[in-house]
C-alpha cells in the first residue's frame, strides 16, 4: 500500500484506515467447517459455493511470495527492471493457468506512461532586478510547478487559505485582493494560534497543491511559499518531494528561503515577517492581505520530469458454465493486487531505520502476498463452473499514487459498467489472532452476506468496514461506480521497511485469505443479477488533507474492533515510543480530544502544535494510563 496523498494507506508515517464492526464465527463452527465439506446455500435464486475450493495444502501462495520478494528483484520500484522480471513472473503463471490476453489485447501487459522523477533543474529568483538567488538553501521549485519563467509585481495573500462555506466558517485570504497576472506570496501551513476545532477546519485546506490551485483560480502568475518564523521548520526551502504528475500545475510555484523573505519585506514599512505573522495566527478572518509596493519579482522555474513506461499485467479467464450471463447483467468479475514496491526506499515513501537506508525493500506482504492470492485464486477459479468471465490483474504504480489501476480505470481496456465486482488484495501476509479486515463493504448491498455465507468453512474473525476511500486501489474503482472489497490482514512495523521479508508471512492464514476470496470470487461470478453499487458518503468531501505536520510514529491496527485506536506498534525512536507507547495499546484520548476511532486521531493529529508537549491517555491490559508526548514535525 501507498501512503496516504495518494493513498493515499498511510498519510505521512501515520498509518489511517476506517472505523470497524466485526463477523464472528463461534469456536464450534469453525472448527466445525475447516474439515473439507460442501454445503448449498441458495441465494437470490445461484447456488452459492462455499465448500472447499481445493485441500489446502494444495496453495501455492509461499512460492509466489518467495520469487517476488526475491533480492533479485530488487524492491520491484514502478518502471524498473526488477518490475519487469516481476511481471515476467506473472505473466508465466497466467499462462500456467490457462489465462488468455484480455479480449481486444494483444499482450498480458497493458502499458501506461508516468512521471519517475522530479527535480529542480537551476530555479532562481530575482527582486527588482538586481537581487538574485538560485541556490535551492533560497528558493527551490515546488515538484507540481510549471516551467517556465513569470515576472510582475507582488502580493502578499496571508496563508493562502479558502474555505468552503458549506464549513460554515468564512475564511478567504484573497477577499480583499486583486492578485491577476501577479506573483502571490504566502505563507505555509495555517494559523498557529487558533483552537483546535477552528485548526481542524483550516488543516484540510492548507495542502501546497491547494494553495496553488487557489492562486491560479483567481488569476495569479505564480505562487512563492514561504514558512514562517513562527511555524514548524521555520525559515526552510520545502524539500522537493517525489510528485507523479505528467505535467504542471498550471502555475509557476516556488519556496523560499527566511534570507530571502527577508530581503522582501523590507520593503513593507514598519512591520517584520513574525509581527504579520502573529497577527494572522490569530485566525481573524478579517485581517487581510497587501501588495508589496515598489517590488517586482523575476521568478524562474525550471522542473524536470523523468518520463517511463509501467506495466499492469492482465489475465482473463472466460466464462465456463451454460448460459452464461448477458452484457446487461455485467459479464465480468474483476480481480486484483498491485505488484510495486519500493525498490531501495529512495522515492520518499520509506519508513527505513538509518541503519536501513537503501536497502532493498522487498515488500513480501506489501504486496507480494496479495499477488500470490490473486494468482492462486485464479488458479482455482479456471477449473470450474463460471457465469462470468473473471479478469485477474496485477497493478504497478500503486506505490507511487494508484497510477495502473487509475489507468486501467480511465481508459477502460473493459468498460466499466461490465464489472460486476472488484475484489482487491492488499497486505494480506500478516495475519493475527484469526482476524482479517473486510473494508469498502458499504460500496456493494450484496457484499456482507457473500461474506458471512464464505466465511463459514474458513473461519475468519471478519472486521466489516464500509468505507471504501482507502489508501489503495479500490479507490480508482470505486470512483467508477464498480462494487469494490479490500482483503487487508492489518498494519505492523515492518510496513515500507526492508524487513518486511518472506519470513514475517504467515503462510497458513494466506492460503485461507485465498480459500474465502476463491469462494466470494465464484459467488460472485455465479449470481443471476450483479452486485448493486452504493455511493458512501466520504467523510471529508471538502478541500484535501493536508500532509500532516506533526509525527507521532504511531501504527494503527484497523483489524480489531475496539472503541479509541489500536495501535499495531510504533516506529522506533519516534515520539510514541520515546513516551512509552507500544503495540496492543488502545488511545482513548489525545491532546484533549476523545478518541473512538481512526477519524478522530486523525483530526486530533491535525490539530496539534509541534513541539508542545499533549496529554496521551491509553488503555493497556484494560488499564487506563496517562502519559505526556512531544510530537515532531515532518518536512
Amino acid at each position: 500500500m501507498p501512503r496516504r496523498s495518494k493513498r493515499l494507506k498511510p498519510l505521512g508515517q501515520e498509518i489511517l484506515a476506517g472505523p470497524a464492526r466485526r463477523v464472528v464465527m463461534s469456536n464450534d463452527m469453525t472448527k466445525r467447517y475447516r474439515v473439507q465439506f460442501s454445503v448449498a446455500v441458495f441465494v437470490v435464486g445461484v447456488s452459492a459455493f462455499v465448500g472447499p475450493v481445493v485441500a489446502q495444502e494444495g496453495w501455492r501462495t509461499q512460492s509466489h511470495v518467495e520469487a517476488l520478494a526475491a533480492d533479485a528483484l530488487g524492491g520491484r520500484l514502478t518502471g524498473s527492471e526488477g518490475a519487469q522480471g516481476a511481471a515476467d513472473y506473472i505473466v508465466g503463471q497466467l499462462r500456467t493457468i490457462g489465462a488468455t490476453v484480455l479480449p481486444g489485447q494483444s499482450d498480458f501487459r497493458l502499458p501506461f506512461e508516468f512521471t519517475a522523477g522530479v527535480n529542480d533543474a537551476g530555479t532562481s529568483l530575482t527582486l527588482n532586478l538586481d537581487t538574485s538567488w538560485n541556490s535551492s538553501d533560497d528558493v527551490q521549485a515546488l515538484s507540481f510547478s510549471d516551467s517556465t519563467e513569470v515576472e510582475g509585481e507582488v502580493v502578499f495573500a496571508g496563508y493562502g487559505l479558502v474555505v468552503p462555506d458549506s464549513q460554515d466558517f468564512g475564511y478567504d485570504s484573497y477577499a480583499t485582493l486583486d492578485v491577476t497576472d501577479k506573483i502571490v506570496v504566502v505563507l505555509r501551513y495555517f494559523p498557529e494560534d487558533v483552537d483546535q476545532e477552528l485548526r481542524n477546519i483550516l488543516a484540510r485546506y492548507s495542502g501546497l497543491r491547494y494553495k496553488a490551485m487557489a492562486a491560479r483560480q483567481r488569476g495569479a502568475k505564480a505562487l512563492l511559499v514561504l514558512t514562517g518564523p513562527r511555524s514548524p521548520n521555520a525559515g526552510l526551502t520545502i524539500p522537493m518531494t517525489f510528485d507523479t504528475a505528467i505535467s504542471g500545475s498550471g502555475i509557476v510555484a516556488a519556496t523560499m528561503s527566511a534570507a530571502v523573505g527577508d530581503s522582501l519585506f523590507e520593503y513593507v514599512p514598519n512591520r517584520t515577517v513574525e509581527e504579520i505573522q502573529a497577527e494572522l495566527d490569530t485566525g481573524n478572518p478579517h485581517v487581510a492581505g497587501f501588495s508589496i509596493d515598489d517590488v517586482r519579482l523575476t521568478l524562474d522555474v525550471r522542473v524536470t520530469r523523468e518520463q517511463r513506461t509501467g506495466f499492469n499485467v492482465v489475465g482473463y479467464l472466460p466464462p465456463l458454465a451454460m448460459p452464461s450471463v448477458t452484457a446487461d447483467q455485467k459479464p465480468y468479475v474483476l480481480l486484483g493486487a498491485h505488484y510495486d514496491h519500493l525498490g531501495l526506499g529512495l522515492q520518499g515513501n520509506s519508513l527505513a531505520r538509518d541503519n536501513e537506508r537503501g536497502e532493498i525493500h522487498n515488500g513480501a506482504d506489501d504486496n507480494a502476498s496479495g499477488v500470490a492470492a490473486v494468482i492462486e485464486i485464479g488458479r482455482a477459479l479456471a477449473g470450474t463452473d463460471r457465469r462470468r468471465g473473471v479478469i485477474l490483474a496485477f497493478w504497478s504504480g500503486e506505490e507511487l499514487g494508484l497510477l495502473g489501476s487509475a489507468n486501467f480505470a480511465d481508459t477502460e481496456p473493459v468498460p466499466m459498467p461490465d464489472i460486476s465486482g472488484y475484489l482487491n488484495f492488499d497486505m494480506v501476509g500478516r495475519a493475527r489472532d484469526n482476524r482479517l479486515a473486510l473494508q469498502a463493504v458499504g460500496s456493494s448491498t450484496a457484499w456482507e452476506g457473500l461474506i458471512e455465507q464464505a466465511n463459514v468453512p474458513v473461519g475468519f474473525n471478519v472486521q466489516i468496514q464500509h468505507d471504501p476511500y482507502l489508501p489503495t486501489d479500490v479507490m480508482s474503482f470505486n470512483g467508477a461506480e464498480v462494487p469494490s472489497l479490500n482483503f487487508f490482514t492489518g498494519s505492523h512495523s515492518d510496513y515500507h521497511r526492508p524487513s518486511d521479508d518472506t519470513s514475517a508471512v504467515n503462510y497458513e492464514d494466506l492460503d485461507r485469505v485465498v480459500r474465502l476470496g476463491t469462494i466470494i470470487a465464484r459467488n460472485v461470478s455465479n449470481r443471476n443479477t450483479p452486485l448493486d453499487f452504493v455511493r458512501v458518503e466520504q467523510v471529508e468531501q471538502q478541500g484535501q488533507r493536508a500532509s500532516l505536520r506533526a509525527f507521532t510514529g504511531t501504527i494503527p491496527d484497523y483489524t480489531a474492533e475496539v472503541e479509541g485506536l489500536l495501535l499495531g506498534g510504533v516506529i522506533e525512536g519516534g515520539p510514541a515510543a520515546k513516551a512509552g507507547l507500544q503495540e496492543g495499546d488502545v488511545l482513548i484520548e489525545f491532546a484533549g480530544q476523545l478518541i473512538a476511532n481512526i477519524y478522530d486521531y486523525t483530526y486530533a493529529l491535525d490539530a496539534v502544535k509541534v513541539d508542545e508537549v499533549i496529554t496521551v491517555v491509553f488503555l493497556r491490559d484494560g488499564e487506563r494510563h496517562e502519559i505526556t508526548m512531544t510530537p515532531t514535525a515532518r518536512r
